[in-house]
């Protein structure tokens, strides 16, 4: 959502913390509001968030969260009486949440404090392997270790993110060979001008030295033009490997090591500098792979090719919420394909001509200077993704023949039961039951338009439609409730054969330990059969079927 702007071009957001970024006075959300949006969810979503939650913060941050997410915001002693948690648990759990943007906050003028929930925030959580999957296909493996620190860890400074990275990178090396701060570095501002990683908001000098009483929560500001400034950084080092516990990186022991104070430490270069993921760019990233590929499917992949490069030259100018791309002329498209991409001007017009042509409207034409300017419907293209989902879910659900009606109410908007039966060729009675299974889905609906007042049947009107964003987020919500009932059944699973788990682990790490000091291959294979075929045979089953949940989530 985009924030509300003053004169000056910065947005002011406050949050209980520093270098954690929140919703200010500036933008409050009334109680009210957020009751609605609290009706409008699911509980297949409030319980799949609280199975997130549970899995990656633990019972007291799942509790608090999920208090949250049923009840709107409350302010801190309140969500401490409801939930029967400590205040200080309470107060650790909020800023776990707010540290990983899953927890925004109100202050109003009786300067209380609430934190409210952010439901969407948290099932966002499901897509934090593909956005480190698209990093890595993007940015190579750096690409992926930075984006994954974010995710893991919120909010970080430039500085410790390149070490991090730079770390993990030499202990995947050879022996002998390490990875340079810089190469790390660089990455990290090729991720910022892409915008996949953008800076937090930061609390201001001029609000340190104000005199007076503090405010129940620091004022962030943040300038949309230095969201993806990369701080100039002499970041000069290499990537260190982990040694043990009792020897420091110089190899001396543990107990000879000086005692280090505070004063010994140096400056952080970008102290208060903090960077999180952006994960609406991954959003605007998969929206326009889709787009591309629904092109190369209906047209050829010069065509698909063509839009590829109307998508990329405008990704960092059009904000992901917007309608249309921003206008592209052809000659500006003809200098921007690909280097080798052996195709005319003259054929690239009469390609965008078929595009702008084309029934779908991806591609319109916004004016004729420099040889005719074209933009891209953003909407009316993840219109047509939808509508081809849901296409595809009744033909796979119910058969050919609910698809073909399906399509046809999709065509004609609104039908009679008599008009369908004609226009689809389907026998009266098999047309009938097929209407009523999809509308007992909620895949098509029935819509009754009277013509007298008194609603008699015989005077009724009976049309079939199909409403694309209720069938949408119906689907959507079965696959919150499926993905919810995959996550309980791998817990069910490993909870069950939690001891042969275990003795498997046991038995992996003398394995590990035996190899490492040399040790030979019967006494290896002594190990090994203490696992017996039974319980290697219940052990790959376990594996399956976990993987099998996995993969369809």
């Amino acid at each position: 959502m985009e924030q509300p702007r003053g004169k000056t071009g910065w947005t002011e957001v406050t949050e209980p913390g520093p270098g954690r970024p929140g919703f200010g006075a500036s933008d409050r959300r009334p109680r009210a509001a957020a009751l609605r949006l609290l009706s409008t969810m699911t509980q297949a979503e409030i319980k799949l968030c609280s199975l997130l939650l549970q899995e990656h913060f633990g019972e007291i941050v799942e509790k608090i969260g999920v208090h949250l997410i049923r009840t709107g915001s409350q302010p801190l002693r309140v969500i401490a009486h409801d939930t029967g948690t400590s205040l200080d648990q309470v107060k650790k759990a909020l800023c776990v949440l707010i540290q990983h943007n899953l927890v925004i906050y109100q202050v109003h003028k009786r300067g209380v404090v609430e934190y409210e929930a952010q439901c969407s925030r948290v099932l966002r959580m499901l897509r934090y392997p593909r956005y480190i999957y698209t990093a890595k296909t993007l940015y190579s493996d750096t690409g992926e270790l930075i984006v994954e620190e974010l995710l893991l860890n919120g909010k970080m400074t430039m500085s410790a993110v390149v070490k991090k990275v730079a770390d993990r990178l030499t202990e995947t090396m050879e022996d002998g060979k390490t990875m340079d701060y810089a190469e790390v570095s660089n990455t990290f501002v090729r991720l910022a001008d892409t915008h996949f990683v953008q800076r937090c908001p930061f609390v201001p000098a001029t609000e340190n030295s104000d005199p007076g009483p503090p405010p129940p929560a620091p004022t962030l500001v943040i300038n949309e033009k230095d969201m993806y400034l990369v701080p100039k950084l002499s970041l000069i080092g290499k990537g260190k490997r982990r040694r043990s516990s009792d020897e420091d990186a110089t190899g001396e022991p543990k107990a000879k090591r000086p005692k280090h104070t505070a004063d010994n430490k140096e400056p952080i270069p970008d102290d208060g500098i903090y960077w999180q993921a952006n994960l609406d760019r991954f959003h605007q990233h998969f929206r326009d792979q889709g787009i591309v590929s629904a092109v190369a499917n209906r047209m050829d992949q010069t065509s698909s090719e063509i839009v590829r490069t109307m998508l990329r030259m405008s990704e960092i100018t059009t904000p992901s919420n917007a309608p249309f791309t921003q206008p592209l002329s052809s000659n500006e498209i003809f200098r921007s394909l690909p280097v080798g991409y052996n195709i005319s001007k003259q054929v690239l017009d009469q390609y965008l001509t078929l595009l702008a042509d084309d029934p779908l409207e991806f591609v319109g034409k916004s004016g004729d200077s420099g040889g005719g300017m074209y933009v891209i419907n953003l909407h009316k293209a993840l219109g047509s993704l939808a509508t081809a989902t849901l296409e595809s879910v009744v033909q796979e659900r119910f058969g050919s023949r609910c698809a073909r009606i399906f399509r046809l109410v999709l065509q004609k908007k609104h039908l009679e039961q008599k008009q369908v039966e004609d226009f689809a060729m389907i026998p009266a009675k098999e047309a009938k039951d097929m209407l009523y299974k999809m509308l007992s889905e909620n895949f098509i609906s029935l819509q009754e338009i009277p013509k007298t007042p008194d609603h008699a049947p015989s005077r009724t009107f009976y049309l079939y439609t199909v409403n694309i964003l209720s069938a949408a987020r119906m689907l959507l919500h079965r696959c919150y409730k499926s993905i919810a009932n995959l996550i309980e059944r791998r817990q069910f699973e490993t909870k069950e054969n939690k001891r042969l788990l275990e003795k498997s682990q046991r038995v992996e790490a003398i394995i590990a330990s035996m190899q490492a000091t040399g040790a030979e291959e019967a006494q290896l294979q002594e190990i090994e059969e203490m696992i017996t075929a039974p319980e290697r045979q219940q052990l790959e089953t376990l594996k399956r079927n976990v993987n099998k949940s996995i993969n369809r989530m």
